[in-house]
């Protein structure tokens, strides 16, 4: 799409087909889950791990060698892109979706959704709401009120789940300026082998947090603990 390739032409024209292709399809993913800004500072701080990272005696390296952008662009997204109401509301309504529920179980075939919002949960709702086509209208309201996520107005935002998947995305944001700062400070060649496989090990470690409510806020204490782990073997 034309904003997807505003927001990719953030990335370096040195940078490796195997990055810009990473990169390129979570672009179009952002775009659609945010707007064209969101997926533009996504670039920017891959762009700028890149930089750093393939820069030795402030000359570019050939090839560029670059794992720790690699873990970034994927990570950072998984970070960026995290499933609450308002992208699951997006994603009932993608026609990829409609298109595969044909294909699996025939033409005309019709989901339900049963969804357990946090927020609801919160206030006491014991059980899951089911959602079939009478409740796609809403679903696009919802969709549309994307724009909300992360403001005061955003009523899901207040639920202890959405609370912390953006605290980690900002660790992550935080994590991901120093590895930066330390790389330019120093050089590449500044570093060895051990520091950069500790930073790359930093960068994947979003992987860890995996599943949904109660499990998923029981990984992100095993990812916090195995960031202090590895931040403190970076030095």
């Amino acid at each position: 799409s034309p904003a997807a390739a505003r927001a990719l032409a953030g990335l370096g024209a040195e940078a490796s087909d195997e990055l810009r292709a990473v990169v390129a399809r979570r672009v179009d993913e952002l775009v659609a889950y945010q707007d064209e800004a969101y997926a533009a500072d996504y670039v920017r701080r891959v762009e700028a791990v890149r930089d750093a990272e393939t820069l030795q005696d402030g000359t570019p390296t050939d090839p560029a060698p670059e794992p720790l952008a690699l873990a970034v662009a994927r990570n950072l997204f998984k970070l960026m892109a995290y499933k609450d109401e308002y992208e699951v509301a997006r994603l009932a309504l993608d026609p990829e979706f409609a298109a595969q529920l044909d294909e699996d179980w025939g033409e005309g075939a019709v989901a339900r959704l049963q969804l357990h919002p946090p927020a609801l949960r919160a206030l006491g709702m014991k059980k899951k709401i089911s959602f079939g086509p009478k409740a796609m209208p809403a679903m696009r309201a919802l969709a549309r009120m994307k724009r909300l996520r992360g403001t005061p107005l955003d009523v899901f935002g207040y639920a202890v789940v959405r609370r912390v998947e953006r605290e980690l995305l900002d660790e992550y944001r935080a994590l991901v300026d120093e590895l930066v700062d330390d790389l330019r400070r120093t050089g590449p060649a500044g570093r060895d082998a051990t520091w950069r496989g500790t930073a790359v090990a930093l960068a994947e470690l979003p992987d860890i947090v995996r599943g949904y409510e109660e499990v998923k806020l029981a990984n992100v204490e095993r990812y916090r603990e195995e960031m202090a782990r590895l931040r403190a073997a970076l030095g």
